[in-house]
């Protein structure tokens, strides 16, 4: 199909930042909605195929996250607060909000995945039913470091080092940016960049080497290492869970399939009823096996 045929990309003035997304060009009409959040390092277009299976059946909307692609990317503040996953949440309900859509179904993959479990449990009256692509609790992937986990993903340890360093090191040139996102899209258990659609990592390229938006990448994983474990660990001392039904989803070859248990992980995080599993692919499930992600989705929400 055409490139995101059917949407069309609006910028919203939420939160004090300025969020872009790709939203349908026609009204909502009976469809529910549908909020679909992209990860590191890539934007809303590692959903394109997916959406197209969807748009049929939800109105789909999909952001770029703040400090990501051509949404707003603040500038770090000394407790990354700007970059904490509960404001990246509050983002997206505003944005909801100003679309009409008071509730609406939830799905995200990698970092979104994050934002996502957040925006679950401080928003839980909006999210009707949450899905989450390859991670598992932030919390739990933390307090279970080990040699191995380091070592697969060691971007965890290298970008929340103190600015500007890792934004040195990364964005030394224009190529040597270019380098590493190819090398992070082509890692974790995925075959080389083939599954990559050539529209979709042009878009990757041109967001990505940006010095902005490789500080903001930075900020989101210091942020994750700090304010949202703060706010982790006091939802878990308030007991408070996921009020949803949860579908979690897996790569085969991926680092969380080797290193954790996350079905089991997720139901410990939830009061509502969890199922998953896993899938043969690697970390980028959406782009890698977009069909079956639509399917299980669509099986999911309905």
């Amino acid at each position: 199909m055409a490139w995101f045929e059917g949407f069309e990309t609006r910028r919203f003035a939420v939160n004090g930042v300025e969020i872009f997304a790709c939203v349908p060009r026609d009204a909502q009409g009976t469809r529910p909605a549908l909020l679909l959040l992209h990860g590191f390092p890539q934007t809303h277009v590692m959903w394109h195929r997916v959406a197209q299976q969807l748009a049929q059946d939800y109105f789909v909307v999909m952001p770029d996250l703040r400090g990501y692609g051509d949404s707003s990317k603040p500038v770090g503040t000394a407790d990354h607060a700007q970059a904490s996953k509960r404001a990246m949440a509050q983002d997206l309900v505003d944005v909801m909000s100003a679309l009409g859509q008071s509730h609406f179904f939830l799905c995200g993959h990698d970092r979104g995945g994050r934002v996502a479990h957040r925006l679950a449990l401080d928003h839980p009256t909006r999210v009707r039913k949450l899905c989450v692509i390859d991670i598992a609790p932030t919390l739990d992937m933390y307090n279970a470091t080990d040699m191995a986990f380091a070592r697969a993903y060691y971007h965890w340890f290298h970008l929340i080092q103190p600015s500007p360093l890792p934004e040195r090191m990364i964005g030394a040139t224009p190529e040597a940016a270019r380098d590493y996102l190819h090398a992070k899209l082509g890692g974790w258990g995925s075959a080389g960049l083939s599954y990559i659609e050539p529209q979709a990592l042009a878009e990757y390229e041109r967001c990505f080497v940006k010095p902005e938006a490789i500080h903001s990448a930075c900020e989101d994983y210091r942020a994750s290492a700090g304010i949202d474990l703060d706010h982790d660990r006091e939802s878990r001392t308030r007991s408070e869970k996921l009020a949803c039904d949860l579908l979690v989803l897996w790569g085969e070859r991926g680092v969380v399939n080797k290193l954790f248990r996350p079905l089991e992980l997720w139901q410990a995080q939830c009061a509502g009823t969890v199922r998953g599993q896993a899938l043969s692919a690697g970390h980028f499930i959406p782009e890698e096996l977009p069909q079956a992600t639509a399917a299980a989705l669509l099986a999911f929400f309905e």
